[in-house]
Parts: structure tokens; C-alpha cells; sequence
């Protein structure tokens, strides 16, 4: 049985840990290390703070949204970030939890939810656009791993409900 429910503080340690496994993978993202409590938290908005968790209430997955600018036009717009970890992938846990987070986006006024995700990931890519997310494109050499370039690719969930009007 999969819980899905808001993010706790006490969580943060199983939270960080599956940060940890992600950035070991290489294709997760550009952090070399799992933010500190501080860092996490001024990262992410305040709200659609989520995390999946098994019978026993231990962390499974988390995800979060951060905002993408500070111009007020911006103000419905989020970036995902979303993790799973190494133990409970491939079950339909990200999937589970990316559309609560996606509903959550919505009760929050978010209209237009954007991700940029290692074209090599294809496991996330799938997830996202198995939740409405749709490749927009690729940006080349956005940054660099271990000295080397790395592509992202863009990908965006406009809301059907919020910002339709």
C-alpha cells in the first residue's frame, strides 16, 4: 500500500538520502551533492511538498516544486522535481506521486508546470509525459558533469483547469 501525503520536516533525512542515489546515477541532475535542510527548503515553494510512503511510513519517493522566476507574471509557473528511490522504482510510485503533485499544483493557482530532464533519463521522461508532460525540445550543452557538457530536455504540463479562462 502507497501513501501519498504532504512533506514532513522529519522526513528530510529519507528525503535527502533519495536525493543522494539520484544525483549518483549521473543522470538526475547538475547537484553534486544533496542540499543541506536550509537549502532544500529556500529551493522549493512552500506548498506541493509531497511524499509517497510504504505501510510502514518510510519514504519512498518525494517531489517538490520550485519556482522559476520571481517576476509576478511567473507566479504560476513551477519546475518539478521528483525522485524515487533506487528500491522502489519501476512499480508506479513516481506516477502516483507526480499526478498528486500535480494536483496539488493546481490547488496551489499553478497553471503551467515545466521539468528539464537529462535526455538520457528516459525512465523520467516516460513518467512525465505519461502525466500530460510533453517534450517541448532539447537545450545543448546547458551545463557541465564531471567536465563534460550535458543536453536537457524541456518538458511542460499545462493545467486543463487553472488558467484557462
Amino acid at each position: 500500500m502507497i501513501n501519498i501525503r504532504a512533506f514532513e520536516p522529519s522526513d528530510f533525512d529519507a528525503v535527502a538520502e533519495i536525493y543522494q542515489q539520484g544525483i549518483d546515477t549521473g543522470i538526475a541532475t547538475f547537484q553534486t551533492s544533496a542540499k543541506t535542510w536550509d537549502e532544500w527548503d529556500a529551493s522549493l515553494l512552500p506548498h506541493s511538498r509531497l511524499v509517497a510512503t510504504d505501510q510502514h511510513n518510510q519514504v519512498l519517493a518525494w517531489a517538490a516544486l520550485s519556482s522559476v522566476s520571481n517576476r509576478c507574471v511567473y507566479g504560476g509557473v513551477a519546475e518539478v522535481t521528483i525522485y524515487v528511490s533506487t528500491m522502489a522504482q519501476g512499480k508506479g510510485i513516481g506516477k502516483l506521486l507526480l499526478n498528486a503533485l500535480v494536483i496539488a499544483s493546481e490547488q496551489a493557482g499553478i497553471w503551467s508546470l515545466k521539468a528539464g530532464i537529462f535526455p538520457q533519463n528516459i525512465a523520467s521522461i516516460k513518467l512525465h509525459e505519461s502525466c500530460g508532460f510533453r517534450v517541448l525540445g532539447i537545450q545543448e550543452k546547458l551545463g557541465k558533469i564531471d567536465n563534460r557538457w550535458q543536453d536537457v530536455a524541456l518538458l511542460e504540463r499545462r493545467s486543463k483547469t487553472v488558467g484557462v479562462d
